[in-house]
């Protein structure tokens, strides 16, 4: 007998076998395993009360709060699609998400009612809000409050649902390339093997203690969502990244797993409560991108006990294919080296597939295994999309004969581990959040006074890499950096303006009128090995 492949399956394995277990913490708020399963039924139900049945997007807006983890299964078990929202982004961005993903209903949280409210008449496909809030949310916008929605709703377990494991269980929008952003059909199969590799890589087992800094939005919380309750561990919830929180957390309910971007890692390290940390309990970290220099991983063992894994990937690919895989050879290196080490991207992972660098010439072969000759990461497998939604076009540019191009530049190790050196296309990632530089471009070009511009990544000790604009002005125009980055901030979600302005005569381009960023880049990335961090 063949059953389709679905995390959702474990929270049926979490309820049987761990009914008493405190399955989330939230705050003051705590549920069994077994009185988590009842709310999201409860869920469950209402939802399909109110018409939603397999096959229909629901799309999500909350932070790491109880019942963002609730919608996560809540949502999927009724063989529905969930499409989980940066809270970050503007309201532009939210009115095409909600139109394009086809959403029928929003269940978002209080404090992100405003910019709805303001945009509701331009979501006519959205039938129903559900707002989540502690107290009675204050509000014009027609909704039902999230506890009086469940309230109504049976307990039990709705009828089962003949799931296809090759649809999509969330469709998750990564800002890419290009200004719009693209829909990332993420499948049952797809979450279901990439949850595997979290268990498998980060040794998640039923005594863990997951803290969520991650946003669970960003693909999936990375699958923590899937894994913790696979192996029957406790949620930790975080509404926001706070140093001095999550050190206090550490303590109180004795953490012993995190993911996030290494700024979050930085910012632990460097808070005043970090010296407070109980240390005597082992910890571990997943960190993607740039992993932070040597001299913060070590304070991260000393302050508070933190082995540091590093682990690569990107939306398109659930998001894990590689991780930088450490063993006792490696222990007998210098410590430089072992730096060295660490900063790559390392192997494939066990249930990802296939990952490669290969020639931009010849994408049929592979580069040398000698750390000089560079290629593109590409992969193909378990992990991989889907495709983008409603985005056919888009998906053949990405996924070509089988192989999903990642636009990384890397090298291979004569020991197979990869290293990225730098980025195919013009993606800005910082924080862990993607910033397409194209999109900021655009937005500098509706300045009156500008005549041409240009966004790059430049290093920055707390983001790993912040955007920076050259810009050329008109003949007689005047303008200042600060106003043009107030400008930005008007008009992009904070996190994607330029964290700084450069004036500059011209831009260099080649001789058919082809900008090169690679100019630009270079002066500003001296003494840097890679061209990312």
């Amino acid at each position: 007998m063949i059953t389709p492949l679905t995390p959702i399956d474990w929270k049926r394995r979490a309820i049987k076998y761990y009914p008493e277990k405190v399955a989330v913490i939230d705050g003051d708020y705590r549920c069994t395993y077994r009185e988590w399963g009842q709310r999201i039924n409860r869920l469950s139900n209402a939802l399909r009360e109110e018409g939603i049945s397999k096959g229909d997007h629901v799309a999500v807006m909350l932070p790491n709060i109880h019942e963002m983890i609730e919608c996560f299964f809540g949502i999927g078990q009724l063989g529905a699609v969930m499409i989980p929202l940066n809270y970050r982004l503007t309201g532009e961005d939210f009115v095409y998400i909600l139109n394009h993903s086809d959403a029928k209903m929003l269940i978002l949280d209080a404090d992100y009612v405003e910019p709805i409210e303001k945009l509701s008449d331009q979501l006519p496909g959205i039938r129903r809000f559900i707002v989540v809030s502690r107290e009675p949310a204050s509000t014009g916008l027609p909704h039902m409050d999230y506890e009086q929605f469940l309230e109504s709703a049976s307990p039990e377990e709705p009828p089962a649902v003949d799931i296809d494991e090759n649809q999509p269980l969330t469709i998750n929008y990564t800002s890419g390339t290009t200004s719009r952003p693209k829909g990332v059909m993420l499948t049952h199969r797809n979450n279901y093997l990439n949850a595997a590799n979290f268990l498998y890589h980060l040794q998640v087992v039923h005594d863990d203690v997951y803290l969520h800094t991650l946003p669970l939005f960003h693909v999936n919380g990375w699958g923590g969502i899937w894994a913790v309750t696979g192996a029957g561990a406790t949620h930790v919830c975080l509404r926001k990244v706070d140093p001095a929180e999550i050190a206090k957390l550490f303590n109180a309910e004795k953490v012993t797993l995190l993911c996030g971007a290494p700024t979050v890692l930085n910012m632990m390290v460097n808070a005043r409560e970090a010296s407070e940390v109980d240390r005597s309990i082992p910890r571990r970290m997943a960190v993607a991108g740039s992993p932070p220099p040597a001299a913060v991983l070590k304070k991260a063992e000393e302050l508070l006990g933190l082995s540091v894994i590093h682990v690569y990937g990107m939306t398109e690919t659930s998001p894990f294919i590689t991780y930088c895989e450490w063993n006792k050879r490696l222990d007998a290196l210098p410590e430089e080296q072992k730096a060295e080490v660490k900063a790559r991207q390392g192997i494939e992972q066990m249930f990802s597939g296939e990952v490669r660098v290969v020639s931009p010439d010849d994408p049929t072969r592979e580069v040398q295994w000698d750390g000089q000759e560079i290629g593109e990461i590409v992969a193909r497998g378990n992990a991989i999309m889907a495709g983008y939604y409603k985005q056919p076009e888009e998906t053949g540019k990405t996924i070509v004969d089988g192989w999903l191009h990642t636009g990384d530049l890397a090298v291979v190790h004569p020991d197979g581990y990869i290293e990225i050196l730098d980025r195919k296309k013009d993606i800005i990632i910082s924080g862990g959040e993607n910033i397409s530089s194209t999109e900021v471009e655009g937005v500098i070009y509706q300045h009156p006074a500008v005549l041409e511009a240009a966004v790059i990544a430049v290093p920055d000790d707390q983001w790993g890499e912040v955007p920076k604009a050259l810009v050329v002005l008109k003949p007689g125009a005047s303008l200042s950096e600060g106003e043009l980055m107030a400008y930005c901030r008007d008009r992009l979600a904070h996190f994607k303006a330029p964290k700084s302005v450069e004036f500059v005569e011209s831009l260099p381009r080649t001789a058919t009128g082809k900008l090169q960023k690679f100019k630009l880049r270079e002066q500003y990335w001296i003494g840097k090995k890679k061209r990312v961090q």
